[in-house]
């Protein structure tokens, strides 16, 4: 049988946080989907409601990742962001 904190140790913070970004990204697309089907609207309001605390959480892991230079964002470029607006908000 494996020892767990075996297990932990060969794992980098850098590779737990990015465990961790990608659940968070299941969890949050998952509530989404619930919420946007419920017929019952007090369970869409809990819904929501936890889908809200799943965005919270995975901002917080990709902050921290972006703070430790883990997951780099390329800006975008300004003429595109234009294009954009102007396309499809006339």
């Amino acid at each position: 049988m494996s020892d767990p904190n075996r297990c932990a140790q060969l794992m980098t913070e850098k590779e737990i946080l990015q465990d961790c970004l990608g659940s968070q990204k299941l969890a949050s697309a998952t509530y989404n989907t619930f919420a946007g089907e419920c017929v019952n609207e007090q369970l869409r309001t809990t819904m929501l409601n936890i889908l809200d605390e799943e965005h919270k959480l995975q901002a917080d892991i990709f902050n921290c990742m972006q703070s430790n230079g883990w997951y780099q964002v390329e800006p975008a470029d300004q003429q595109k962001v234009q294009q954009a607006k102007q396309k499809y908000c006339g």
